[in-house]
């Protein structure tokens, strides 16, 4: 029998009782909406009326605005009788919190989605315009920084194929993260201006607006029946005012919400002090407000960048639940606390990593002090309402607050997660009596770090359910990161494997690709991937083969057309297209890349003819204050200066970064890769989805048996995957006898020629000891064993190199590789998630 502090604590997966509670909505008509026009007199009509164009006069720009009004016209339709059947129907609805959305360009993907491309084609093409000249114009939407940001859009996308009942919410950024520019080989950050033109892919909602409080302090004092209760009071006001881009699924007439949040002061001009001719105190308050949701995690090297930080996620987190609330007041008559008892049947959150984690705290917050329901009443839904998704297996970057700083900003709340904290210790020392050590490690305040509140904590806390992203991931964060959770809360840790969307990451990332299969299978696996396992007999035939081949060839050409264009270099198309691109961070392991890099150059020079030709693509962003990270990005362009100048070399090694990675940029990417670099250290990545779509389009896969890379090996078979490295167990062990990287160095020539090349300023002419930091750090500390792994990785690397000869051999293993990735979709992640967290159906 349950305690009633374990009562309170615990969270429940499903609500015992079912509240009979009625719709307010009733189940009237459906809304008439005019009849479009046909697709040539829509884009003929939005240029005049839209664009106040005629057809000569118009720009480039014009007829892309054109064709995207043409195509939201469709999907405004769409979205119209999809909110109607959602307030009609009632179902259970899942709301995605997320801090990023890498949504990308809007007009293919959606013209894609609703399946009109060719009509839409065909009409500029009639009118005497190119459409993919139009989609060259669109600015990916800034809304993200990497694989969290776009697996979110992935599974916006899923749920709307799906027809799940769902809305993503998030922040409308002004500036996103950065665009990223190499000058003199160095990341430089500029504003990513993506609104200049306006967002023809938004509608503003100035009728959905939330007040957010910040700072304060909270009183007490009686309510109507005598009972002492808390008031947060004299707190500041911001305004969150919603926007709302729409997510059309494919194949289906489902289109979904993405809603997201932009800042904005709730008194933005003071006459008084304009007219005392004090202009710039007169704006002070609206931009110190609209700072919020400026940027995408502002630098937080600083006290104010750290209270920003905060305020953008509790600002989004806020914002969302007050709407999520709305929307199931008005839909439902609540008269009585037991009608309550409804909610946890009609909304589920995931929380996207720990980023929205303050959201529990919120809800309760918003149940207790606003709605006036008791604490373990509330207590109770929250525990049925909320689940979380880990990212990261490094406890450095699970995010925590200083108590200080959180009672400053959100006093209300630190009050609310201190109870929360002691009824859940409570609990804890209830079924773990005396065992003082394991409740200092699972308190939500971290006692011993200058008392900091630990946000993944109060996740883990406050859901029913928390879920790794990929099979080793979720066994680890059992084993070690959650372990003192999994005793306590036996159960509740799961595992769902990221996936990707293949709509936008095959059918419209490769179009050559998609019409090679649907010539040979049919449409099916457009919507259902597991089709795509029919093409697997085809890697026996000659003829699929050659056809593979050549899409791979018009894939890599269109991509070294791109690459001279954006960085000057010429590239072999001929070569082995030897790709990494991501975030830039040390456990992703660029460095080893580049040690094999100069490795390569070593053995050319050496007078090795036996190197197959490379060019080695890097891409992706460094975090404005990650010092490391930026030399990693630099010494990548130094070795480019040298390689790509060497005449000896002549086309047979290049070294190529891609500037200002984004969603449009990976699209070219992908398609256009032969080897995909996966080569983190073993038990540091979470997942990974670069990996799964560059091998749905076709690149062989080096990498370390890390993240979804084990489960991509198992999918695809060991003989057509290079997997290389340590394992998990394998570097814990090294660690745990005492790491000596010289020793790698010492032993291995190669190596050792390498490492004292950077030492010795062989890449920096002017500057001999740029890179002391990076060789001193890989000798005396290595933290991610780039050392121990060099031998391994050159090893799997000359195997690459010598099958890649062969080139029938490899489109065969690349054909194997497409054929096996349809665990890797995103509609089957959103499945499992569906049937075993969410517990929603379809709403057909």
């Amino acid at each position: 029998m349950k305690t009633q502090e374990e009562s309170k604590v615990k969270p429940v997966t499903k609500s015992k009782a079912k509240a009979v509670v009625k719709p307010k909505v009733a189940k009237g008509k459906k809304s008439t909406l005019p009849k479009l026009p046909s697709i040539e007199q829509s884009l003929q009509n939005h240029l005049i009326f839209s664009s106040f164009k005629t057809s000569e006069a118009a720009t480039p720009r014009d007829w892309y605005e054109a064709a995207s009004y043409t195509v939201r016209d469709h999907v405004v339709e769409r979205w119209i009788k999809t909110a109607e059947s959602y307030y009609r129907d009632d179902p259970k609805r899942v709301y995605y919190l997320s801090l990023e959305f890498l949504i990308g360009r809007m007009l293919s993907n959606a013209a894609l989605n609703l399946g009109i491309s060719d009509e839409l084609r065909q009409g500029m093409s009639t009118l005497g315009r190119d459409l993919e000249n139009a989609v060259e114009l669109e600015t990916d939407a800034a809304l993200g920084n990497g694989g969290l940001g776009r697996l979110a859009a992935c599974f916006l996308d899923s749920m709307a194929t799906m027809d799940i009942p769902a809305a993503g919410y998030g922040i409308r950024y002004e500036y996103g993260m950065f665009r990223q520019s190499i000058e003199n080989g160095q990341q430089v950050e500029n504003p990513d201006n993506w609104l200049r033109y306006g967002n023809i892919w938004e509608f503003q909602r100035p009728e959905a607006t939330y007040n957010i409080k910040f700072h304060g302090h909270v009183v007490k004092f009686p309510n109507d029946k005598g009972e002492e209760v808390q008031h947060w009071v004299d707190a500041e006001h911001v305004i969150a005012m919603a926007y709302d881009v729409p997510v059309p699924g494919f194949g289906t007439d489902t289109v979904n919400n993405l809603r997201l949040w932009s800042a904005k002061a709730a008194r933005e001009f003071d006459l008084s002090h304009f007219n005392d001719g004090n202009y710039e105190k007169a704006v002070e308050e609206r931009n110190a407000t609209e700072n919020i949701s400026k940027v995408l995690y502002p630098n937080d090297a600083s006290v104010l960048g750290k209270e920003l930080r905060l305020k953008q996620q509790y600002f989004f987190v806020s914002a969302s639940i007050q709407d999520i609330l709305r929307r199931f007041l008005s839909a439902h008559e609540i008269h009585s606390q037991d009608d309550w008892k409804l909610l946890p049947e009609k909304i589920a959150i995931q929380l996207n990593d720990t980023h929205p984690s303050i959201g529990v705290a919120e809800m309760m917050y918003q149940l207790v002090d606003v709605h006036h329901l008791p604490w373990s009443f509330a207590w109770e839904l929250v525990g049925k309402i909320f689940a979380y998704t880990n990212h990261t297996l490094m406890p450095e970057a699970l995010e925590t607050w200083s108590v200080d700083l959180f009672g400053r900003l959100l006093p209300r709340h630190l009050e609310i997660i201190y109870q929360i904290n002691h009824e859940f210790l409570h609990m804890v020392n209830h079924h773990f009596p005396g065992d003082v050590e394991l409740l200092k490690r699972v308190s939500i305040i971290d006692e011993s770090n200058g008392r900091r509140v630990r946000m993944a904590h109060l996740a883990v806390v406050g859901s029913h359910t928390v879920n790794g992203v990929a099979a080793l991931h979720s066994e680890l964060l059992k084993q070690y990161l959650f372990a003192d959770f999994d005793r306590i809360y036996p159960g509740k840790m799961t595992n769902v494997t990221n996936g990707i969307t293949p709509r936008r990451w095959l059918n419209q990332a490769n179009p050559g690709l998609t019409d090679l299969i649907e010539k040979a299978i049919g449409p099916g696996f457009k919507k259902d991937l597991t089709q795509i396992k029919k093409i697997t007999p085809l890697a026996d035939d000659a003829d699929f083969r050659k056809a593979f081949a050549a899409v791979k060839h018009e894939n890599k050409l269109r991509l070294a057309t791109k690459i001279e264009a954006k960085t000057g270099v010429k590239v072999n198309v001929n070569s082995l297209f030897d790709v990494q691109i991501k975030r830039i961070h040390e456990y992703k392991r660029q460095l080893l890349n580049v040690l094999h890099v100069i490795t390569l150059y070593n053995r050319i020079r050496n007078g090795n003819q036996d190197i197959t030709p490379r060019t080695i693509i890097f891409g992706g962003k460094a975090a404005p204050g990650y010092w490391m990270a930026k030399q990693i990005i630099r010494l990548i362009n130094d070795v480019a200066a040298i390689v790509n100048e060497d005449v000896a070399l002549a086309d047979r090694l290049k070294v190529v970064y891609y500037p200002n990675y984004e969603v449009s940029a990976a699209e070219i990417l992908f398609p256009g890769s032969d080897l995909s670099e996966q080569i983190s250290t073993a038990g540091t990545e979470a997942s990974g989805t670069g990996n799964m779509k560059m091998a749905l389009n076709g690149a062989l896969t080096i990498g370390t048996l890390d993240g979804a890379n084990v489960e991509i090996k198992e999918e695809v078979g060991d003989e057509n995957i290079f997997i290389f490295g340590l394992t998990t167990p394998e570097v814990a062990e090294v660690k745990a006898n005492g790491y000596r990287p010289r020793d790698y160095y010492n032993n291995n020539k190669e190596l050792k020629q390498v490492l004292d090349m950077i030492a010795d300023g062989y890449f920096s002419i002017d500057e001999p000891a740029r890179y002391k930091a990076i060789v001193d750090n890989l000798l005396n500390n290595d933290q991610y064993l780039l050392l121990a792994d060099y031998a391994s990785y050159v090893e799997a690397q000359d195997r690459v190199g010598h099958l890649y000869q062969n080139q029938d051999e490899w489109t065969r293993m690349a054909i194997l590789n497409v054929a096996n990735m349809a665990k890797f979709s995103s509609d089957r992640a959103i499945g499992d998630y569906a049937k075993n967290i969410w517990h929603v159906a379809a709403n057909k």
